[in-house]
């Protein structure tokens, strides 16, 4: 009889516990994803309200709203699904290599073997997305896309 007692206190405890530890996991989920949105969405703001002060936008000023408004698209599928779209995160860091590419390009100090790296490290991560693309179409896991 304790024996039994003392076995459901101890599963009444550890559900307790998973309750209290799923709810401060959640938590702080939810409160991080909302301060790097937020954080995303106020960065992409004084980007923005710098270029209309500028009175111009130039190309580096644009792709940096694209890599803005990837990352904010991907906080938003991943509040949404819980998942991490990989894709996302290649295609932000091929529209930043493509900045850097084009701020090596068009400086005047620039070095070949500089812009070779970059333009290899693009190809690498287009193709890396091409087999990420090719892979979920041919293998599809159940889950949702680019993930």
């Amino acid at each position: 009889m304790k024996l039994q007692r003392a076995e459901s206190v101890n599963h009444r405890v550890h559900a307790f516990a998973d309750v209290v530890g799923n709810l401060l996991v959640d938590g702080f989920h939810y409160l991080a994803l909302f301060a790097i949105g937020g954080v995303t969405v106020w960065s992409a703001v004084v980007a923005f309200l710098a270029m209309v002060e500028k009175g111009h936008a130039t190309i580096d000023d644009i792709l940096l709203l694209f890599i803005y408004l990837e990352l904010g698209a991907m906080v938003g599928i991943y509040f949404k699904t819980n998942r991490m779209p990989v894709r996302f995160l290649i295609y932000v860091a091929l529209t930043a290599l493509t900045r850097l590419l084009i701020s090596a390009v068009q400086a005047h100090n620039h070095q070949e073997i500089q812009i070779m790296w970059l333009s290899g490290a693009i190809l690498v991560l287009a193709l890396a997305a091409l087999v990420i693309r090719i892979g979920s179409f041919k293998f599809p896991s159940g889950r949702s896309e680019g993930t």
